[in-house]
């Protein structure tokens, strides 16, 4: 959430962004709030000194009964003092908690995703020399896809993967944990790039694939509730992207600042309802309600924040040219980027199968927005304790990436040519 103080000085400025961002909240409103909470919480501080002092008095003698009154009215008006804090606690932090995080500069006003700007196109579209098939197409006919019977044991948007596919994933994988975990490769990108970030390589993490409910809400993306799984009867929900449970993991800790940044490549299976889904999306594995994602999480000092995010937008690219697939890079407008989102960039595959740009990745920087409730701060050099910024990537889908790869590398046989870079993963294997 953003830090009050920030709100009570620039309060217009806020009320505009949240606008901006397609969010109802009530600035005034808030303030007020803050103002009665600051005030009733002065009285109590008042009355407990009060309290304090005669308590004092008491001891060492008998009181008199004029001291056993005073402290009895101060007692009876501290309760009642509390009880209205705890109300006006409630109320305060609920409204600060809607307020949605300040847009960075550079982030477009726009009121939908239709607003997001293009920036840059990596790759030509390939011509086919015959009618390419969408990835369900090469899947079914290969035996690689089998939703019919999930369906039977799951329900709906579940699917069986075998084969090749399955292989497949498990090389992706072993290729990007390689790829993120070797620092020859940040160094790499870096250099590409021409960023100013540390070298430091990203560990791997197998995370927990749930968390309770106070860290899904405090790293706020627990909304919708109604896309989330929740376990019956249990304080846990399935978590619906790995940077749940990896931007979590640091709650209440201080980190000293020669260990930051703190950078994780995680896998999980990750689980959404994915309501409202039609059309296009309900074709093979794009948009099922279990899925599996590689996800980079960085943790680091405010002055560094942004070209953290930059890093991870560096690698998604580098990632989408190893495995040859055109894509497009969009900046995000302030109505898509998200409620903690300082700033977001998409990148889409070029989907022959569909004949267009879908979203494979996207990349999310949130300031201190998540850190301030996670309390997750940096001792600096100097002494001081400061909240650390975060950032979060997709480092590749497990369903969309092999989607873009099917359909971008298959041939005119239905067999599906294996990008270079992943060949060694696949033990040689040119096509599959």
């Amino acid at each position: 959430m953003l830090d009050i103080r920030f709100i009570r000085e620039n309060p217009d400025r806020v009320q505009e962004a949240a606008a901006q961002k397609g969010y109802t909240v009530n600035i005034a409103e808030l303030l007020s709030a803050d103002e009665s909470r600051r005030e009733l919480q002065a009285k109590a501080d008042e009355l407990r000194t009060q309290r304090n002092e005669i308590a004092a008095q008491m001891k060492g003698g008998k009181p008199s009964p004029e001291l056993v009154e005073q402290g009895r009215v101060i007692k009876t008006e501290l309760s009642e003092v509390e009880d209205h804090l705890r109300v006006a606690d409630e109320t305060y932090f609920a409204l600060l908690k809607a307020v949605p995080n300040m847009p960075a500069d550079d982030v477009p006003v726009g009121a939908s995703e239709d607003e997001n700007v293009v920036a840059k196109k990596v790759g030509e579209p390939r011509v086919f020399d015959f009618e390419p098939k969408n990835h369900a197409e090469l899947a079914d006919a290969k035996g690689w896809l089998d939703k019919e019977r999930a369906a039977k044991v799951a329900g709906s948007r579940f699917a069986y993967l075998k084969g090749d596919m399955v292989k497949l994933q498990f090389a992706i994988i072993q290729m990007i944990m390689d790829k993120l975990s070797d620092q020859t490769f940040i160094d790499e990108v870096i250099a590409e790039n021409n960023l100013n970030v540390s070298n430091k390589p990203f560990m791997p993490v197998l995370p927990p694939f749930m968390l309770r409910t106070e860290l899904y809400d405090a790293m706020d993306r627990l909304e919708p509730r109604d896309d989330r799984y929740k376990i019956e009867d249990e304080d846990l929900w399935l978590q619906g992207s790995a940077e749940h449970v990896l931007g979590s993991m640091h709650a209440d800790e201080i980190f000293d600042e020669k260990d930051l940044p703190a950078r994780y490549i995680g896998y999980a299976t990750s689980f959404r309802r994915e309501a409202g889904t039609y059309g296009k999306d309900m074709e093979g594995m794009f948009r099922m309600h279990q899925f599996d994602k590689l996800e980079m999480e960085s943790l680091g000092v405010a002055e560094k924040g942004l070209d953290e995010h930059l890093l991870m937008v560096a690698i998604q690219e580098k990632i989408m040219q190893l495995l040859e697939i055109p894509y497009q890079v969009l900046q995000k407008c302030t109505a898509d980027i998200g409620k903690p989102n300082a700033r977001g960039v998409d990148i889409e595959a070029w989907l022959p199968g569909q004949d267009t740009y879908r979203e494979t990745h996207t990349a999310d920087y949130m300031t201190d927005y998540q850190a301030r409730r996670l309390k997750t701060r940096v001792r600096r050099e100097g002494g001081d304790v400061e909240l650390i910024h975060t950032n979060d990537a997709t480092a590749l889908p497990l369903s969309r990436g092999p989607i873009a790869i099917l359909e971008n590398h298959q041939q005119a046989d239905g067999s599906v040519r294996i990008p270079e870079a992943l060949q060694p993963y696949m033990g040689g294997r040119e096509q599959i």
